[in-house]
């Protein structure tokens, strides 16, 4: 059988890496890997690296006599390629097929899939970082991290893409795509957005901050660890914005709520009480401690 992944960045360049240094292909019954990439560039690496075996020169070639495909780019890119799977591409594609996807959001990518009648299963491994491309992937990348799968009927297709994930080192975990998106919204997506709006109120964008040189030369770790998100892939974050923003919006009117909390005990008339703003801080501290 071979395998097709149609996206070769971090998570689809991170999949074959897994697969083939733990030589797991074999036991999933996969004999050759195949990878198409709008520039070419990662896949040509990795066959150089010996990651896969065919760069193919385009997504039909790439997914021609595929048993298991891969969609691993963002998830409007996801959507598009559904269509064409559906469409110019349905003469390529085995009617037996398994698609599946490692996009940040789930239920409109599902809803497409479903309607356009693709054999197809929803994934997402939460694993990543900043960087992005096939040179940043890793084989170890989702070594005991979850593997989100969005079950069907077709126990079949559901097998194929869960074998696929514990084949990488992950754990697969089963959830409807509308769990998953309020989930992610809140741990994943709603960091992204502050990070970026820390940004934009702090260096400059959105607000004029003619005091940021200043601020900048005192910026240290924390700085640091509150934006790092905002160095990410671009189109991948404004993908998963886009895809997924009725469950991002709650949770940002959520930190709004917040933050008119802090708000008000720092405005408080005769001063802020240091007890007060101690407890909330306490609150919090002990709230993730008490996290497994």
């Amino acid at each position: 059988m071979r395998l097709a992944i149609l996206g070769l960045g971090l998570i689809g360049g991170s999949v074959a890496r897994a697969l083939r240094a733990r030589h797991a292909e074999a036991g999933l019954g996969i004999d050759e890997i195949a990878a198409w990439s709008p520039s070419g560039g990662g896949p040509a690496a990795a066959v150089r690296d010996g990651v896969i075996d065919v760069a193919a020169a385009s997504p039909e070639a790439a997914i021609e006599g595929s048993g298991l495909v891969v969609l691993a780019g963002p998830a409007p890119v996801c959507l598009a390629q559904l269509d064409d799977l559906a469409g110019s591409w349905r003469g390529a594609l085995a009617r037996d097929a398994v698609v599946t996807d490692v996009a940040s959001t789930k239920s409109a990518i599902v809803l497409r899939a479903t309607a356009l009648g693709v054999r197809f299963v929803g994934g997402h491994p939460m694993a990543g970082r900043e960087t992005s491309g096939y040179g940043a992937s890793s084989a170890d990348l989702f070594v005991g991290r979850p593997w989100v799968v969005v079950p069907t009927t077709d126990d079949g297709a559901v097998d194929a893409v869960e074998q696929l994930a514990a084949a990488t080192g992950a754990i697969p975990r089963r959830m409807t795509a509308a769990a998953h998106d309020e989930a992610v919204a809140a741990v994943s997506h709603l960091p992204l957005v502050l990070a970026a709006a820390l940004v934009e109120t702090v260096a400059g964008g959105q607000i004029d901050r003619r005091d940021w040189p200043d601020a900048a030369s005192l910026a240290a770790t924390g700085w640091r660890d509150m934006t790092r998100l905002a160095r990410g892939d671009v189109t991948m974050g404004a993908g998963i914005a886009a895809t997924n923003a009725a469950p991002i919006a709650a949770r940002i009117r959520d930190l709004i709520a917040v933050l008119d909390g802090w708000l008000a005990d720092l405005e408080r008339r005769g001063g802020p009480d240091p007890d007060e703003l101690a407890a909330r801080l306490r609150m919090a501290r002990d709230r993730l401690e008490s996290m497994p």
